[in-house]
């Protein structure tokens, strides 16, 4: 059975005050720590107010005198703040370690002071719906109110407010992670000098909504959901949360990708076994992605984090001209995408490109040739991390970051 308290998020107890530092900031063996109280209300796009809150984050690299070298790296739906160090749910290497560390050639934490949040919603340490409500004493549930991805990034400006940095050098993230980009690059102009937003869209079309409720109705068809309670009942839905990761992780692989690693070749057996086992290796390889990503995620957080980004459409927050959303902006804009990224295509990307254009901003535009899909950007693709290593460098230069 999945062991629950990993998604308890430890929080002050309902009228407790902390006597850590004005934000309670706190260092966990995992990740840093910094409470709001209530005194400081987080305002939701729903109408409602998440009081208090938390945020947990790892940062990697020093901060410069003037703190003019800070990155922020958002991650994507199923991703969490440990970027560039071993996971400590899974033991695993972080999910960008390739590209981002001591020494790295692309993102060189020796160079630059890298931070990256556990995003609102989520189930690693940030205020989530496994959380204790503190009107109740018990977790949220589905009692946690509908968060967006502008909510996400509101709650992330919080954190680096309390980090004292008026101005990131560079906002960067794949996916979720890229609306995140764009939605920094929107809401708060004056402090991103430059926006790095990868295969990644302005809003989601039907056919991701579509793929997202499949997954999200496969976590309540569970018995085990409970109608979002089941952390009371010492129960977990993971059939409902299995089936749910294993639709996503198609959509994230391409055609190419699949064939090439699995094709019709059957899983240990020479022979059909004629019944339903996992006779095809894609099956097996499928169902394994299913089973461990529910020793590692939250089956409420994953509807809730679904549904924000279901919700992301910058066009229509600003008149429904996507354009309108960066007016005036200054930030030097780098868009990637992957040719074989069905999940957010090509198109998505140059819509971005031409509503930047639409009012001048300074953005490059890159298409990698990539048969690995959407998770290309997650993939070791030397193409790709030249293209962020070029940005990234002469963004720095024109900083006149040594």
């Amino acid at each position: 059975m999945t062991n629950l308290s990993k998604f308890a998020v430890p929080t002050e107890e309902p009228g407790q005050t902390s006597d850590r530092t004005p934000h309670g900031e706190v260092e966990t063996p995992t990740s840093l720590l910094v409470r709001f109280p209530a005194s400081e209300p987080l305002q939701l796009e729903c109408g409602r107010q998440l009081a208090p809150f938390q945020i947990a984050y790892q940062t990697y690299g020093t901060l410069n005198a003037d703190k003019s070298n800070a990155i922020l790296v958002c991650h994507a739906l199923t991703g969490d703040q440990h970027v560039s160090n071993v996971n400590p749910v899974t033991g695993k290497p972080g999910w960008w370690e390739t590209m981002i560390g001591q020494g790295r050639p692309v993102i060189d934490t020796d160079r630059y002071f890298v931070i990256c949040s556990n995003i609102l919603g989520g189930c690693m340490g940030s205020t989530g719906p496994a959380s204790l409500n503190p009107a109740t004493g018990t977790p949220y549930g589905i009692d946690f109110p509908v968060i967006t991805i502008g909510d996400m990034v509101n709650a992330q400006a919080r954190l680096i407010d309390h980090l004292g940095i008026d101005q990131l050098f560079a906002v960067v993230g794949g996916s979720m992670g890229g609306m995140q980009v764009l939605e920094w690059a929107a809401r708060y102009k004056d402090r991103v000098f430059a926006a790095l937003p990868i295969a990644t869209a302005a809003r989601h079309s039907a056919q991701n909504i579509a793929f997202h409720e499949v997954g999200r109705q496969a976590v309540m068809a569970d018995p085990e959901w409970c109608q979002g309670r089941y952390y009371a009942q010492g129960v977990v839905p993971r059939n409902g949360l299995s089936v749910a990761r294993m639709a996503a992780h198609i959509t994230y692989l391409s055609e190419e990708a699949l064939q090439r690693k699995f094709g019709r070749n059957l899983q240990d057996r020479d022979e059909k076994t004629f019944s339903f086992n996992a006779d095809f290796q894609v099956e097996s390889y499928l169902r394994h992605q299913g089973s461990t990503f529910v020793d590692r995620f939250d089956a409420n957080s994953y509807l809730y984090i679904t549904r924000a980004m279901d919700y992301f459409d910058m066009a229509a927050e600003h008149g429904d001209v996507l354009a309108n959303a960066f007016w005036g902006t200054k930030t030097r804009f780098c868009v990637v995408s992957f040719t074989s990224d069905w999940l957010y295509p090509t198109r998505e990307s140059r819509a971005i490109v031409r509503a930047l254009n639409a009012v001048a901003a300074n953005v490059s535009f890159v298409e990698i040739d990539s048969d690995k899909g959407h998770d290309a950007f997650l993939l070791e693709e030397s193409e790709f991390f030249d293209t962020v290593r070029g940005f990234i460098s002469a963004a720095a230069q024109k900083r006149g970051l040594k």
